[in-house]
């Protein structure tokens, strides 16, 4: 750039402190007109430059509290479902606490109900603390033992029978054979017969609810669906007329001599959850 060219345009330039002095003087002059009432020229020019920006300041402003407004309502929200939650939460707790203590008090009531069925035994209640695998109690654990009379081979029983016998115990604990399980069986009889059977443990066929039952030799056919079988006499570990459950089916077997079927047990073996243990064993036969 040539020194005149570079000349001319600093001449141009207004120096700041004239800048400074031009503002200051029109701010006076502005304050002036405002003591003397005759600032409609300048309001005109004011509000020609101001009005403008106040409307952007407000716009902006109405934004700013619209935004600070809906974030406040998104926290309410948020805080009101966290708040509901928690609710449903407690409430869905409740609710199965008060399902599950309906279900424990019904079977409590019925565990008094057997308790006077069989009031010439005496008995301990106890809590099942462990299981086998699978749905359905083929033997378990209870929260009794030795410190508290239990003995191996005294029978079990909940809900409106016979659940099974002792075959274990240590010192506040014992184990709990059912008569569900394989390889089980229970010298039985018909209640109002007395034919004697023998009640077989079957774990497949009581995925059908059922038990089977043997060896009953009914010639006049006295024998059906819906007839009480209970512990026998005859038994060598079961205390006689403790309920087993009903007959559900009598086929005769192939050798045209003995029926077999099968028998509904009177206890749901997969909801247990309390039994009785009858604090007595079945005397031993004497030589």
């Amino acid at each position: 750039m040539s020194p005149i060219v570079k000349q001319k345009e600093e001449r141009r330039k207004i120096p700041p402190k004239y800048l400074l002095l031009l503002f200051t003087i029109l701010c006076l002059g502005l304050m002036v007109f405002t003591f003397t009432g005759e600032l409609s020229v300048a309001e005109d020019a004011a509000g020609t430059v101001i009005v403008p920006f106040q409307k952007g300041i407000t716009a902006l402003g109405s934004s700013l509290v619209a935004m600070v407004k809906e974030r406040y309502t998104i926290e309410e929200l948020k805080e009101e479902n966290r708040r509901l939650s928690d609710e449903i939460d407690e409430l869905n707790r409740q609710n199965a606490q008060l399902i599950q203590d309906g279900y424990e008090l019904s079977e409590l009531r019925r565990l008094y109900e057997l308790d006077n069925s069989y009031d010439e035994y005496e008995k301990t209640g106890a809590t099942i603390i462990a299981a086998g695998s699978g749905n359905r109690f083929n033997s378990f654990i209870i929260d009794k033992g030795r410190d508290d009379g239990i003995e191996k081979d005294m029978n079990v029983i909940a809900g409106s029978g016979l659940v099974g016998i002792v075959a274990d115990t240590g010192k506040n604990w014992s184990r709990v054979n059912t008569i569900i399980s394989n390889g089980t069986n229970v010298s039985a009889a018909v209640l109002h017969s007395g034919d004697n059977i023998i009640v077989s443990g079957d774990m497949e066929l009581m995925q059908q609810g059922r038990i089977r039952f043997s060896q009953l030799f009914d010639k006049d056919e006295n024998v059906h669906p819906g007839d009480k079988i209970v512990t026998s006499n005859i038994s060598d570990k079961y205390l006689p007329g403790i309920l087993i459950g009903y007959v559900a089916s009598v086929d005769m077997d192939s050798n045209q001599l003995t029926y077999s079927g099968q028998i509904t047990p009177v206890v749901d073996f997969e909801h247990l959850g309390y039994v009785l243990v009858i604090m007595e064993k079945k005397a031993p036969l004497e030589d």
